[in-house]
């Protein structure tokens, strides 16, 4: 038996408790748990989805580029929730160990667990490509604040609605009157 059968026996039960680690780091991970539609719980199907493409990729031993689109989905929301670079990384580095339970648990494939060797060095590179991720989705955030500061954008996004503003204003106007 070798490697790749393993991985498409176990698939889905390895990317199955990979996106319940991966949703537990989050407050409400409950919801994001349960709720499996993917426009009622934007992050849990996302999650779901990169974490599905990502173990595809990793499993055929795919070039690291390919990594990427799977892995700025998920990057780019962990950087707007201000995770910490470790917590935000550290759900990618989950699946190793995940994989490496789940084929020692089975008695038919517990020998393949010495042949992990390129998917695990296959999953440290999607950690350094999803910290690089991370820092680039984090920086973008920062430069579209320091934009948003600069051009006064924020007071229409942060203060209230300007309607509201305008209401105000003719209510203080009425009251001095």
């Amino acid at each position: 038996m070798k490697l790749d059968e393993a991985f498409r026996n176990h698939r889905e039960k390895i990317v199955d408790r990979w996106v319940d680690y991966t949703l537990s780091t989050y407050e409400s991970s409950s919801f994001f748990k349960k709720e499996t539609d993917k426009f009622a719980n934007p992050i849990g199907g996302n999650t779901r989805e990169a974490l599905n493409a990502l173990f595809g990729l990793l499993a055929k031993n795919a070039d690291p580029l390919e990594f990427v689109a799977p892995l700025e989905q998920i990057m780019r929301i962990r950087a707007i929730q201000e995770f910490m670079p470790s917590v935000a990384v550290g759900p990618i580095h989950a699946v190793k160990h995940i994989t490496r339970e789940i084929l020692e648990k089975d008695k038919e494939r517990r020998h393949l667990v010495q042949d992990l060797y390129d998917f695990e060095f296959a999953v440290d590179l999607a950690v350094l490509a999803a910290f690089d991720l991370y820092m680039q989705c984090r920086e973008r955030l920062y430069q579209v604040r320091i934009k948003e500061i600069k051009t006064g954008s924020y007071i229409l996004t942060d203060s209230k609605c300007p309607s509201k503003l305008t209401n105000l204003l003719k209510t203080d106007i009425q009251q001095s009157v």
